[in-house]
């Protein structure tokens, strides 16, 4: 007789249900690792991809220098003619192109970068330039959060807004944020106006309609429950919608906060260049693309990063998401049934049980009198 399997063992991809952590945390390391083995492949291996020379020794080659690279072509073309004419041929080794660096290299880049100072006064080093654009994510994406969280809750509360507002919204979020720097640099000067503008633009009008889809996901049952017991208005923004939605709310946030980050190379090109793009664009200019690499690297580290504090931050603001993912996990191997209504977050059960109070207490009330 075969031996039964469990579910667990055979959903080896996770189509019901989650996979196991072993897994999970295999399946996070080879998702860094095969990329970096790629390109370790690439450029270690030399028969993969290495279409130019080092010279190492010219020979009798007139235009070739001790340094230069060359197309490997050009170098064996030479070299027949050297033994052809009985003269000394040049010596060198295959090595990717200059925009290709090893991975070492760019792993020494990490620390050199940091202690290489500025060839020219006035260049800023790596750590001012991260600083530099660290601040100007921060205010653009502050900014956005405090017009485009509210108006998002409104929209998708009230119809009233959502038609207001979104039409609107819909037209303009297609419009490039890039598109509109030179309008930002003549109303916000040349500095961190226009740069801080460009990704509030790339990042306000996703925001509220990315907020407001959320917001309507709310459980209509619950928000009847609550104007049942007597809530409106603000208090049932306040006390019933906010607390239902907030935790989609803060992941949606997270999400948002990386379309900022893709705005922050166009942004810091319009005006003066300033942050981490200057010091990219001077390090190319140096052809010094192992600095380049490590630059780009951070940029990807410092917003995966911050990601991986803001989803545990998230773990402590809201402990009832927690309750309900380890709740799952509980569950077992067997899949079951969805059910027919979402669970009310617990956020929102004490609004409706002081309300529940409060009006079975008037009804005593008035029993009484």
């Amino acid at each position: 007789m075969p031996e039964h399997r469990p579910a667990a063992n055979r959903d080896w991809l996770g189509l019901k249900m989650e996979l196991p952590r072993r897994r999970r945390l295999l399946l996070t390391i080879l998702s860094f690792v095969i990329p970096l083995a790629v390109w370790s492949f690439v450029s270690y291996v030399p028969w993969v991809w290495h279409p130019l020379v080092m010279i190492t020794n010219p020979g009798d080659v007139d235009y070739f220098t001790e340094g230069d690279e060359f197309p490997y072509p050009d170098f064996l073309d030479q070299n027949k003619q050297m033994a052809a004419q009985g003269l000394k041929p040049a010596e060198g080794y295959r090595v990717n192109p200059v925009y290709l660096p090893a991975p070492h290299l760019v792993a020494r880049a990490f620390y050199t970068a940091f202690e290489t100072p500025p060839r020219l006064p006035g260049e800023p080093m790596l750590a001012q330039s991260l600083g530099h654009s660290i601040s100007t994510i921060f205010w653009g994406f502050f900014l956005s959060s405090v017009i485009g969280v509210p108006l998002g809750i409104l929209c998708g509360t009230y119809r009233f807004f959502s038609r207001l507002q979104e039409p609107f919204i819909e037209f303009f979020r297609y419009l490039p944020a890039p598109a509109f720097g030179a309008l930002c640099v003549a109303i916000l000067g040349i500095d961190d106006g226009p740069k801080i503008a460009i990704i509030f633009i790339g990042t306000f009008f996703q925001q509220v309609l990315v907020i407001g889809n959320t917001v309507r996901k709310v459980d209509p049952a619950l928000i009847e429950a609550a104007q049942t017991l007597g809530a409106s208005g603000w208090r049932l923004v306040r006390r019933v919608v906010i607390p239902a939605s907030i935790t989609d709310i803060y992941t949606d946030m997270r999400i948002l906060l990386g379309w900022a980050w893709t705005y922050l190379i166009v942004a810091e090109v319009v005006g003066t260049m300033s942050g981490i793009t200057e010091f990219i664009n001077q390090q190319a200019r140096y052809r010094n693309f192992d600095n380049v690499y490590a630059a780009i690297a951070m940029i990807g580290i410092i917003g995966f990063t911050s990601d991986l504090f803001l989803a545990w931050v998230g773990t402590v603001l809201f402990p009832w998401k927690r309750k309900n993912r380890a709740r799952s996990k509980s569950a077992g191997a067997v899949a079951k049934p969805p059910p027919a209504t979402e669970p009310w977050p617990e956020a929102v059960e004490p609004v409706l049980t002081e309300a529940l109070a409060a009006d079975k207490a008037e009804v005593k009330a008035h029993a009484v009198n």
